[in-house]
């Protein structure tokens, strides 16, 4: 004889499957915001969204996908008072909504259940303020080194580059023009010319993004010679191209078409690059060492809460369930970012995984992509002239001071 199911615990199960709506008397709706780099990502994150439902049936949960000029879609919301209940926050971003007091304090609705401590110190101070917690980070990433393993292999090299010298050595091995038009086959590597990629190479030498006041300071001299060897690179030795010189949207594309031999590019490129180029042949390595030390760029995004949200107990809730151990599990060996809870981090291997190892690594000596409430205004002001200098337009020198300058000066005027 068949069992029968309950029709209460039936409609339960198949409301997890569909993500029904319930009809609890006390019934609130939340709006969660933020990007999606991928499909996967999309239904782990709804999943979860539908998980959550079930165990709190007086919260409907909705989720709104924002992929084009997500921060100012999100500013002119706060400013019209609209915004959504919870949404993703980057930390570059976080010191000018934690200035302004549109974010709501968490700090009363963490339990020591949550175990706040569990989170890697350097990712949870990116979203604090004055004592205050305004955001949980729910992922990071850092940059390491893609190599082509078979390239490296038929130029002769036995080993990733472990020093910068190393890497313009092999990066100009790498470089094969085989074309009668003069052409470039493939590059040695690929580089992406804007400021949250080419930070650290700032801070090799000494030099700083901002200042004690936060204007902008990366024109100093100090700065400028970790700039000069990505220069140096694309106009002197040939060796390097920027995605646009290969046809390619992106870094991640011009290593897997094969344009370039290395890349420097964060664990998001992994899953791209075995979907997209199931036969590319590659590796990882942590980025070769500049002046006799370590660098990387380390990217987190947080959950934050709309301070004007009507809804703060539910939409904690949510950041709650989302963020704990069991939460941050449920999409972290998607691999598109890495979990910013250590005991996640471990329980996953990540570390011990040759091919994300080089990132668990880079999270212990990196560089937070922060530097206070100027920094979105310097971010442009440094792309448009960076690139000038690597075309020949003009001097890095002169270009870097004209950046500088203009960034300063809007800085001055926001004031």
């Amino acid at each position: 004889m068949r069992k029968l199911i309950p029709s209460s615990i039936a409609i339960a199960l198949l409301c997890l499957t569909l993500g029904c709506r319930s009809n609890h008397p006390n019934q609130v709706e939340i709006t969660l915001s933020g990007w999606q780099s991928n499909p996967n990502e999309g239904k782990l994150l709804d999943r979860a969204i539908r998980e959550f439902e079930a165990k709190n049936p007086n919260i409907n949960v909705k989720r709104e996908v924002i992929n084009s000029q997500y921060m100012d879609v999100i500013r002119t919301r706060l400013i019209g008072g609209v915004a959504p209940d919870v949404f993703y926050l980057e930390a570059f971003e976080a010191p000018t909504l934690m200035q302004y007091g549109v974010l709501e304090p968490l700090n009363s609705y963490i339990k020591p259940e949550f175990k706040l401590n569990d989170f890697e110190p350097n990712l949870l101070n990116a979203f604090k303020r004055d004592g205050n917690v305004y955001g949980i980070p729910k992922d990071f990433s850092t940059l390491a080194l893609f190599y082509n393993t078979t390239a490296l292999k038929n130029a002769g090299i036995n080993q990733p580059p472990r020093t910068w010298e190393e890497l313009r050595t092999a990066a100009k091995k790498l470089t094969i023009d085989k074309n009668k038009d003069g052409r470039i086959e493939q590059f040695g590597i690929g580089i992406a010319p804007e400021l949250p990629r080419q930070a650290f190479m700032i801070e090799a030498f000494g030099g700083k993004l901002v200042d004690q006041n936060n204007n902008a300071a990366f024109a100093s001299p100090q700065g400028l010679q970790g700039l000069q060897l990505v220069i140096d690179q694309y106009r002197k030795d040939r060796s390097a191209a920027q995605p646009s010189d290969v046809g390619a949207s992106s870094n991640s594309e011009a290593f897997g078409q094969g344009r370039v031999a290395m890349a420097i590019e964060g664990p998001w490129a992994i899953p791209y690059l075995r979907e997209t180029f199931p036969k590319l042949q590659f590796q990882t390595s942590e980025i070769p060492e500049i002046n006799n030390q370590q660098g990387t760029m380390i990217y987190t995004v947080g959950y934050v809460m709309n301070r004007q949200s009507k809804h703060k107990d539910a939409a904690w809730k949510l950041i709650q369930y989302l963020t704990d151990e069991a939460g941050m599990k449920r999409w972290a060996k998607e691999g598109v970012a890495l979990p910013s809870r250590r005991s996640v981090l471990a329980g996953l291997n990540y570390d011990r995984n040759p091919i994300y190892s080089p990132f668990v690594t880079g999270a212990k000596y990196g560089t937070i992509w922060q530097a206070g409430e100027t920094l979105p205004t310097i971010v442009t002001s440094f792309d448009n002239q960076f690139v000038s200098a690597m075309l020949g337009q003009q001097p890095l020198s002169e270009a870097m001071e004209r950046a500088q300058t203009t960034a300063n000066r809007e800085i001055y005027l926001s004031r």
